[in-house]
C-alpha cells in the first residue's frame, strides 16, 4: 500500500472487504487501523473527497481517483461513536464531519474544529439520524464561537442571517481593516429541514418529491441524483428515451439558472440592464418548460425508473425553436458585458479563488472550472445520454468574478447546442421502468448547474428508503467563498457571493 502509483480501487481493496450490493462503484468496509492507513495514503495522493456522511453508526467517505477515472466509497463501522478525522488530509471533510456529528452523533477524533454546524440548538431531537435519537436540550441559537482574529485596527461587521430582498438566511461575520476584508466566516444551517430523516421509510416514488425540494433551483438535478442512486441500488436502468428527456430538462435547468446568475452578478456590479435582459430570456425558458412538463421548474418530472412526463412532439418542436431563437439575443448581451469598461472594472481581478485553496477543496462545477479545475459529472464518470454526446466542458483559469461570468456564458452556449442535438437524436420508446422492491445500495453523481451532486441510497428489503444522503455542490464551494473575498473590500462581498451563488437550502438539507 506504500506504492504511490496504486489506484484508489487497489488501495481500498487492500484495506477492506468489498460490499457486493453497492453499485455501480465499490464500497469497502475498513477497520479503524485501515481507516488510519487510508488517511495516511490521502496525504500523498491527489484523490478528491466527494462526500462524507453517516448511516447509523457507520461513516462513509466517497473518493475519486483522477488518474484512473475511478470512484469508490470507504466505510468504517464505529464501535464507540468515534472515528479518526479526515479533515487534516482533506479539508473539505471538516464541515461534513461537523454535520455528521450534529445529525448522527458520531464524533471525528482529531478534528481541528468541533463546533456544531447544522444544529443551532433549536432541534427537538439531538442527533436525529442516530438510532437512539433523544430529546435535545435547547440552547440559545446565538451561542456560537466565531474564530478569533487578532491585529491592530480590526473591527467586525456582522451580516445576516436576515438579508435585504428575497434571499435565504445565512450569517456572515467579517473581520476588516478599514474596508478591506481580512477574514470572512459563514454560519449556515438556518434552512435545515430534516429532509434526510423525512425520507426514511418512504417508497422511492414518494421520497423523490423530497429530493426534488432539497434545492428548488436544482430540482431536476437533485431528483435525477436520487433516481439514479435508487436505480443503481435496485439494479435497473431507465429506458433510453427517459435518459434523453431527463438530460433535456437538466440542460434547460442549467440555462435558466445561468441566465439568472449572469444577470444577478451584473446587477450587483451596478449594471441592472443586463439583469433585466437576462430575466426576459430566462422567463422564456421557464414558460417553455411549464408548457412541456407542467411546472416552470420541472418539479416532480424526474422519478425513479424514468420520467413522469414525456416530451410531446409539439413541445419538442417548441424547444427547438426556443434554442434557435435564444442564442442571438444572448450573444448580444455577452458583447455588452465584454465592452463595458465600468462593469469589467468591478468583475476583473475581484474575488479571486486562491489556487492553493482550489487544490485543497477541488470544488466542482463553474467555481472550480473557472479556476482551471473542477469536475463535470456528465463527462466523468459520465451517464446517459451524455456518454453518447461528444463535448468538452469549458474551463478558464483566472478564478475571479469575471471568469465565473464568462464560464457561465460558455456553458449556456454549450447547453443550447446539446439540447439541439438531443432533440434530433432522441429515441422513441417507453419512458419509465418499474423499480422492484429489493434491498441494495447505490451511488450517483449528477451534474447540476452549480456542479456535481452526490446521491447515496440504501434500500430496505421491501424497497423503501432506509437511508438517503445528498451532497450538493455547495458543500465544497462555500468554504472557497471565504477565501475568495480575502483582501477585497466589504462592498464587493455581494458581487463575490453572487458569482458563487451557493445554495443555502441545498447545503442545509
Amino acid at each position: 500500500m506504500s506504492d504511490s502509483r496504486a489506484t484508489l480501487h487497489a488501495v481500498l481493496a487492500g484495506l477492506g472487504q468489498a460490499v457486493p450490493s453497492h453499485l455501480p462503484w465499490p464500497r469497502h468496509v475498513l477497520d479503524r487501523a485501515s481507516w488510519r492507513q487510508l488517511i495516511d495514503a490521502l496525504g500523498h495522493r491527489r484523490w478528491p473527497l466527494l462526500g462524507l456522511w453517516a448511516d447509523g453508526s457507520t461513516v462513509h467517505a466517497a473518493l475519486e481517483d483522477h488518474s484512473a477515472a475511478a470512484f469508490a466509497v470507504a466505510s468504517l463501522d464505529t464501535e464507540d461513536g468515534t472515528y479518526p478525522s479526515l479533515a487534516a488530509a482533506r479539508p473539505a471533510a471538516l464541515r461534513l464531519e461537523r454535520a455528521v456529528r450534529d445529525l448522527a452523533g458520531l464524533n471525528a477524533v482529531g478534528t481541528p474544529d468541533d463546533r456544531p454546524w447544522l444544529d443551532h440548538g433549536q432541534w427537538r431531537l439531538a442527533a436525529p439520524l442516530a438510532a437512539d435519537a433523544r430529546p435535545a436540550t435547547p440552547r440559545p441559537a446565538t451561542d456560537y464561537r466565531f474564530l478569533p482574529v487578532e491585529g491592530e485596527g480590526l473591527h467586525q461587521v456582522p451580516v445576516g442571517p436576515v438579508h435585504a430582498g428575497i434571499i435565504e438566511p445565512g450569517h456572515f461575520r467579517f473581520h476588516a481593516n478599514g474596508e478591506t476584508i481580512v477574514r470572512l466566516e459563514a454560519r449556515l444551517g438556518y434552512t435545515h429541514k430534516g429532509t434526510e430523516a423525512l425520507m426514511r421509510g418512504k417508497p422511492p416514488a414518494e421520497a423523490v418529491r423530497l429530493a426534488g425540494r432539497i434545492s428548488g433551483d436544482s430540482t431536476v438535478a437533485h431528483a435525477l441524483a436520487f433516481s439514479r442512486a435508487v436505480e443503481a441500488a435496485a439494479g435497473i436502468e431507465a429506458p433510453a428515451r427517459a435518459h434523453w428527456v431527463r438530460a433535456t430538462m437538466a440542460e434547460w435547468e442549467r440555462i435558466a439558472n445561468h441566465l439568472g446568475d449572469i444577470g444577478g452578478i451584473c446587477n450587483d456590479a451596478a449594471f441592472p440592464y443586463l439583469q433585466a435582459q437576462c430575466t426576459v430570456l430566462r422567463e422564456k425558458v421557464l414558460q417553455a418548460c411549464a408548457k412541456a412538463f407542467g411546472h416552470r421548474l420541472m418539479m416532480d418530472a424526474v422519478v425513479p425508473g424514468g420520467v413522469a412526463v414525456d416530451l410531446a412532439p409539439e413541445q419538442a418542436a417548441a424547444f427547438a425553436g426556443l434554442a434557435a431563437d435564444l442564442l442571438p439575443p444572448f450573444e448580444a448581451l455577452c458583447r455588452v458585458y465584454e465592452t463595458k469598461g465600468s462593469l469589467l472594472d468591478r468583475t476583473v481581478a475581484t474575488g479571486i479563488t486562491p489556487r492553493a485553496e482550489i487544490e485543497r477543496f477541488w470544488p466542482p462545477g463553474p467555481i472550480g472550472r473557472a479556476a482551471g479545475a473542477g469536475r463535470d459529472a456528465r463527462l466523468a464518470p459520465g451517464y446517459p445520454p451524455y456518454d453518447e454526446l461528444n463535448f468538452a466542458a469549458p474551463r478558464l483559469t483566472a478564478g475571479d468574478v469575471d471568469a465565473r461570468v464568462r464560464l457561465r456564458m460558455e456553458e449556456v452556449r454549450h447547453s443550447v447546442r446539446l439540447i439541439q442535438r438531443m432533440l434530433v437524436a432522441m429515441p422513441d420508446g417507453p419512458t419509465r421502468a418499474e423499480v422492484p422492491p429489493v434491498a441494495g445500495e447505490g451511488l450517483a453523481l449528477v451534474e447540476a448547474f452549480r456542479g456535481e451532486i452526490l446521491g447515496w441510497a440504501r434500500l430496505a428489503p421491501d424497497g423503501t428508503v432506509a437511508r438517503y444522503h445528498a451532497r450538493d455542490a455547495s458543500w465544497l464551494q462555500w468554504p472557497l467563498l471565504e477565501t475568495a473575498v480575502y483582501d477585497n473590500i466589504v462592498a464587493d462581498f455581494p458581487l463575490c457571493n453572487k458569482s458563487f451563488n451557493c445554495s443555502y437550502s441545498g447545503h442545509d438539507l
